[in-house]
């Protein structure tokens, strides 16, 4: 657990992460591989510290969205194999050099991933290729499968891991037909391409919406993004939050008028207003419109109103009737309030909340 001496920290709870790891688990057959997102600094919660939770838990599959990421991972000692999504095309010395492997979307990325292998004399190395069922970002449309095909066949430089797409909206139900729509075009690219290479890739297209909704579609393999971090698709469904964001009051002071903050948007009342200052700002990804008492964090239990305007490295909160003192612990966000809390309040995703929180705030693992 934390020290005394924490400053400001994002807890990660390994009893949350495995808890939510085995209930997806559950909805696989035991032969389906699991591959877990960590993009993104492992959406805000650490990706060296995520990853090898997940090592040690047993997932098949890691990946990130660059090759800076999947440098990250080797340099600090993750073994697993690491897809990456948006390899480009400057980092191929690097994505060799250190066993990554390429998501590969398109011809020209192909061309030039078997031209620097070839110089190398390299043949064989993994690599998955995205088929673009209706996402419409990256990948193969089906009137490029035949280039493809041959190109794949005339060069052994490289050989098919996988076979992937993206569903774009396997969270909502109105959107099923389209969902449907989508599997059914990756299942038809994904044996036309198995077909010619005369092997058979992985398949995979679910995410964590679609292993939630739509688990029949299994294939070899699914992507884990937001679903092992705590966020479900499905109502009702109890996942853990793994991230709790937690920081110690600095300063309380008792103010009976006056303004509080930045624009003086934060007024006091004659009554007497209790007034806590703790050391997160937007540049912490405290978002500015959770200011003048939009949101709300807990402190011992009580909920305690944001009071003026976020500062850069600070906010306010109004602690008036709530027991505390300087150094106790305030939740930004966790199991109260939860980033699900935080995002309505903003009218965004889970995700983006997660993802804003930087690195200077410290990752550490809660084992128990």
């Amino acid at each position: 657990m934390p020290g005394e001496n924490d400053f400001s920290r994002l807890e990660l709870s390994l009893p949350a992460a495995r808890k939510n790891y085995r209930y997806f688990r559950s909805l696989l057959r035991p032969s389906t591989k699991m591959l877990v997102l960590v993009k993104a600094n492992a959406y805000g919660h650490g990706a060296v510290e995520f990853a090898s939770m997940m090592q040690a838990e047993g997932a098949d599959y890691l990946a990130v969205a660059l090759p800076v990421e999947g440098l990250e991972l080797r340099r600090a000692g993750v073994s697993m194999p690491v897809l990456v999504l948006t390899a480009g095309t400057d980092f191929f010395p690097e994505i060799i050099d250190y066993r990554l492997e390429p998501g590969i979307p398109n011809l020209y990325t192909l061309e030039a991933l078997c031209k620097e292998l070839r110089s190398r004399g390299i043949s064989g190395f993994p690599v998955h290729i995205k088929l673009d069922t209706g996402m419409h970002r990256l990948g193969f449309v089906p009137d490029e499968l035949p280039a493809l095909t041959e190109f794949l066949r005339s060069h052994d430089e490289v050989r098919v891991r996988s076979v992937y797409s993206h569903l774009a909206a396997a969270e909502d139900s109105a959107e099923d037909e389209f969902t449907l729509g989508q599997i059914k075009l990756f299942e038809q690219g994904a044996r036309t391409l198995t077909d010619a290479l005369g092997y058979r890739p992985m398949w995979h297209v679910l995410n964590s919406a679609g292993v939630e909704r739509f688990a029949q579609y299994q294939f070899d393999m699914v992507r884990v993004g937001i679903g092992i971090y705590g966020i479900s698709a499905l109502p009702g469904v109890q996942l853990s939050p793994v991230a709790s964001l937690k920081v110690k009051i600095l300063q309380i002071k008792t103010l009976t008028d006056g303004t509080i903050g930045y624009g003086r948007h934060g007024h006091a009342s004659p009554e007497g207003t209790r007034i806590a200052t703790i050391p997160v700002g937007y540049a912490d990804g405290i978002n500015r419109h959770l200011g003048c008492g939009h949101a709300s964090f807990s402190v011992g239990g009580h909920r305690a109103p944001t009071i003026g305007n976020i500062c850069m490295d600070m906010c306010m909160l109004d602690v008036t009737g709530i027991p505390c003192a300087p150094g106790d612990t305030v939740t930004i966000f966790g199991s109260d309030p939860t980033v699900g809390e935080i995002a309505g309040i903003l009218g965004t995703i889970p995700y983006e909340i997660l993802t804003s929180v930087p690195r200077r705030i410290e990752r550490i693992i809660v084992r128990k």
